[in-house]
């Protein structure tokens, strides 16, 4: 017997011994192709993989479709073909023309959604344009101040500044213009002055949800209010930025998203109320109805819930899987399995491919996962079981389950918060075995029990227990947050490094027998990679108005002290810190003029100089040539004469063009990551493009 044939065997009575859990690796082989396809840059790539796979089909079956680890060859590259073809194909079917340049315009238009955001004082709106072929089918739009009776199918008349669809201003950054590729939405921007409204506008009638929410604000005031109408309808607009950043900085961030929490505390409250009822009836409890009909209703009360709640992907995917439960739960079948997990992932998968890219699918499904894998495992089970003891132990049981439950978790989740926020709560375990019950048994229930008492009048008492519970509940986000050390920041990091700690991680959890622990070799490269990256020297945003600069200390500084917060949050983000921006020009090493700062950038030998414009005059090609050849790097959000070239690195409107924004490494080998990859031929990077005009609408074209 070779040693090939010893191995390959050897291989066949693992599989065989794990043959129950092969089936879970579906959704991951579909997965790896769908996140293949967002990674690669460009269709020779895709078709390229699409063949290697097709290569990968036949080797299997030249392996032997008898043999288990043939066909798990055959079938996994199978499935990941199949999602390069699905995401592309879907990304195809959603193709909308987009705004090729940022214009001031009048239109007509029909509002397709409103959301109100009173924290912000504004409403956002998504709109369609009326008889006007130069601007996208959808628009996103923010109206500023009261926006007025407007309802859903209202036709106005308005006045907007409209852009397309902003790409991530730096490396790693959120990529907006990728989700409104797939939201079919071609612009987005501010409406200017007041919205024209012709006679009839607003006699439609607020829907369900709206209404919903003005009640529960006018129940309980301010960010109380905007939680409590978060867990029912998932309108977060009334939720202040501060206790918002609280909320994620405590880890308690998903108590707001109505996701598998939400939906199952409302089918399990619908279930048991139905099921004491039904029982009373004694001919119906004999006949063995109660548990099944209690199960309908609890389903249908998890629709209701989630059609209330908007319907958004995050919200249908744990109806999926509350609804798999109950039907594994009615067959006699163990219900809560990670068979159940993969066969949700499946479905969503199909459903909306474009999910696997957004940390909301990343989160959730990551969270389940890690949660039903620990309680599957023996160790978990011995600590849960049901004992003859004294109350206080059995309770002291719980809450240990319940702070394992949550480290395992918050491990689980902190690579993928780390990559696409760049901080991880480090106490939302803790803060979460206070958290969960509270909201769970008392929050949820009671605003349940005030919207059904308000019916007849008698709903203010448990308002009241509401809005203490709630105020409770934010209060232990801002002392969670508040701690010293409750926030883990890392700057952007790359993208093999989290797959690769994906990939470790899944193989741990997914398998039962000892070789799962294999997976800690990637999950171990995939952690360091995110451990060791440095932090950017400089950062630069796609318009280059705004440059961050590493200070002595860890700190950073702004070339532009007055950028905003949208701004500064996303450099705090990009360079990983938790700390204040200051200004450059405050610093001792920096020379500024009202046109241009320069500064020594690095340490010891490493050292560049840098020169960067602040100031709007014209000023020579001549008159800057010796500046600029003094300098390592030049940065301007102007056009750059062609008499200025730095040492090393020039760039200007025209580069920040092709590469989006910049964070540059000024270590001992430079080097530069663009926000915007060159080739890429993702839809969203080259659509189907409109100029728009100014033209204005009549007022006529508003009648209905």
């Amino acid at each position: 017997m070779t040693a090939a044939h010893a191995l390959a065997e050897r291989l066949e009575t693992r599989l065989d011994a794990e043959r129950e859990r092969i089936g879970l690796w579906l959704p991951v082989a579909l997965g790896a192709g769908i996140g293949a396809w967002f990674a690669l840059p460009a269709s020779a790539y895709w078709i390229g993989l699409l063949l290697l796979l097709a290569a990968g089909v036949l080797g299997g079956l030249l392996a032997g479709w008898q043999r288990r680890s043939g066909r798990i060859i055959v079938v996994g590259c199978a499935v990941a073909a199949m999602g390069i073809v699905l995401i592309w194909g879907r990304a195809l079917w959603v193709a909308a023309p987009v705004l090729v340049q940022p214009i001031v315009t009048e239109f007509a238009a029909e509002i397709e959604t409103i959301e109100p955001l009173p924290a912000r004082d504004q409403t956002r709106l998504i709109v369609r344009p009326l008889r006007r072929p130069d601007l996208p089918p959808r628009v996103r739009l923010t109206l500023r101040g009261e926006s007025g009776p407007l309802t859903l199918g209202d036709r106005v008349g308005l006045r907007a500044r409209l852009m397309p669809p902003p790409t991530a201003s730096l490396p790693g950054g959120y990529d907006f213009a990728q989700r409104a590729w797939f939201d079919r939405i071609g612009a987005v921007g501010t409406i200017l002055g007041e919205v024209e409204t012709p006679p009839g506008t607003g006699r439609g009638g607020q829907p369900l949800r709206a209404r919903l929410s003005a009640h529960i604000h006018d129940q309980v005031e301010g960010s109380p209010g905007g939680v409590a109408a978060a867990l029912v309808t998932g309108d977060r607009g009334a939720i202040s930025a501060e206790d918002d950043e609280a909320m994620r900085r405590a880890g308690l961030a998903h108590l707001l998203s109505i996701s598998g929490l939400h939906v199952t505390a409302v089918i399990g409250f619908a279930m048991f109320v139905a099921m004491r009822l039904f029982a009373l009836n004694r001919r119906f409890a004999l006949a063995g109805h109660v548990l099944p009909v209690a199960a309908a209703v609890g389903a249908l009360a998890g629709a209701g819930y989630t059609w209330l709640a908007g319907a958004e992907v995050p919200t249908l995917r744990s109806l999926i899987a509350a609804l798999l439960v109950l039907a594994a739960f009615l067959m006699g079948r163990e219900a809560v399995t990670l068979r159940l997990v993969a066969a949700g992932a499946l479905l969503v998968l199909l459903w909306r491919p474009e999910s696997l890219a957004g940390p909301s699918f990343q989160l959730s499904f990551a969270a389940v996962t890690a949660i039903v894998a620990l309680h599957e495992s023996a160790a978990m089970q011995r600590l849960l079981a049901r004992r003859d003891e004294v109350l206080p132990l059995r309770w002291a049981r719980g809450i240990a389950g319940l702070l394992v439950t949550g480290l395992v978790v918050e491990v689980a989740l902190a690579p993928i918060a780390l990559f696409h926020f760049h901080k991880a709560g480090l106490y939302g375990a803790l803060a979460n075995v206070v958290a969960i019950p509270l909201t769970t048994f008392v929050i949820m229930p009671a605003e349940a029990l005030a919207l059904l008492f308000d019916s007849v009048g008698l709903g203010a008492p448990f308002w009241w227990i509401a809005e203490q519970a709630l105020r409770a509940l934010i209060g232990l986000a801002h002392a969670v947050a508040g701690t010293p050390g409750a926030v883990a920041t890392l700057p952007a990091f790359p993208a093999w490094g989290f797959a690769l700690a994906v990939a470790g991680g899944l193989w741990i959890l997914i398998w039962r027998s000892s070789w799962r622990w294999a997976g800690g070799v990637p999950l171990a490269l995939g952690m360091a990679a995110l451990l060791v990256q440095p932090r950017p020297d400089l950062l630069v945003t796609g318009d280059g108005r705004n440059i961050a600069a590493s200070v002595p200390g860890g700190g950073y500084a702004l070339l532009r002290d007055r950028a905003g917060d949208f701004v500064r949050d996303a450099m705090s983000e990009a360079a990983g810190i938790d700390t204040a921006l200051g200004a450059l020009a405050n610093l001792d090493h920096v020379e500024c003029n009202p046109d241009f700062c320069r500064w020594r950038q690095g340490q010891g030998s490493r050292q560049r100089t840098i020169l960067a414009s602040r100031g709007s005059d014209r000023i020579e090609g001549a008159d800057m040539a010796a500046a600029c050849a003094a300098a390592d790097v030049v940065i301007s959000d102007r056009w750059l004469p062609r008499e200025c070239v730095g040492r090393w690195l020039t760039i200007d409107r025209d580069s920040l063009a092709e590469s989006g924004g910049l964070a540059i490494y000024l270590g001992e080998r430079p080097r530069v990551v663009t926000a915007l990859r060159a080739g890429d031929e993702h839809p969203w990077r080259q659509p189907q493009q409109l100029s728009g005009n100014d033209e204005a609408v009549p007022t006529s074209a508003l009648a209905p």
